[in-house]
């Protein structure tokens, strides 16, 4: 979660044209910026420190001092920036695509950690933890990966529901209190039917949790916080293979967390799901 290269790196994209400058010196001198003062920085880019700040909080630092940190705790790992996503291709061998998927599943995690804040999840957890209810919205691909979080949710006795298809999800939001949260996984962030549920939600002050791309969008702008899921798959992007990892991997993290925050009670919990499936698989 600390490597501000790879932050700076994923979120470059969504930068205005004088940020994408500051960001894109920091990238080309990372040893260099864990001593320089804003000022000198400022000075080398020809920008001003107004936008070195405008930059650290696009890409979710809360300031320069915080980038600085993340930077150093990047530098001594190997860098990541090496690493290209690989796409499939026609003539890859069953040989190649085993390592091309394996690898790009695990480049996708690394960096999907690497643009999440910890404060961030800490504030998702306790938010899960003191819901009445949760509600999980999700299509397609996303859709699979709200089930599966409704899954993990229920064998601990967290009340929660996963609607995957419009209509129940603007039935089921409307019903929604401030007691509530809506749990809203949307890759693009610009999906037309979470959308639309989470503008419901907000007018009735329900809180909104999104998992998106890490990018600018319109669902991160609406929610009350916001986790990432690394962005980098292309044309095989289609079949949400590499993203549905990464996805599934903040899930268990949440999961696990929440499950942390009453170990024995969600102890006894799963035992007795693990039982009840057991005894009617026979």
């Amino acid at each position: 979660m600390e490597n501000g290269l790879e932050r700076i790196r994923q979120g470059i994209s969504i930068l205005k044209p004088s940020e994408r400058k500051v960001s894109e010196y920091i990238l080309d001198n990372p040893k260099e910026i864990l001593q320089m003062p804003i000022a000198v920085l400022s000075k080398k880019t020809n920008t001003s420190e107004a936008t070195i700040i405008r930059m650290c909080r696009s890409l979710h630092f809360k300031g320069y001092s915080e980038l600085k940190l993340n930077i150093a705790a990047a530098l001594p790992q190997k860098n990541p920036i090496e690493h290209k996503y690989q796409d499939i291709s026609p003539d890859s061998s069953l040989s190649e695509t085993i390592s091309q998927i394996a690898s790009n599943n695990i480049y996708s995690i690394k960096n999907t950690l690497s643009v999440n804040d910890e404060e961030v999840m800490k504030k998702v957890i306790q938010g899960l933890h003191t819901a009445r209810r949760i509600a999980i919205i999700g299509v397609g691909a996303s859709g699979i990966v709200a089930l599966d979080f409704e899954q993990k949710l229920k064998r601990i006795n967290k009340w929660c529901e996963a609607l995957i298809d419009s209509h129940s999800q603007l039935v089921s939001v409307i019903n929604l209190n401030d007691e509530d949260v809506l749990f809203a996984i949307s890759y693009s962030g610009e999906t037309k039917e979470i959308i639309n549920a989470v503008n419901i939600a907000k007018k009735n002050n329900i809180k909104v949790i999104s998992l998106t791309e890490y990018s600018n969008n319109t669902l991160q702008k609406l929610a009350d916080h916001n986790l990432f899921v690394s962005s980098t798959e292309n044309f095989i992007r289609s079949a949400a293979t590499a993203s549905r990892i990464s996805q599934l991997t903040i899930i268990d993290i949440l999961f696990t967390g929440l499950a942390s925050l009453y170990f024995d009670e969600a102890v006894k919990y799963l035992d007795k799901t693990r039982e009840v499936i057991s005894k009617f698989s026979k």
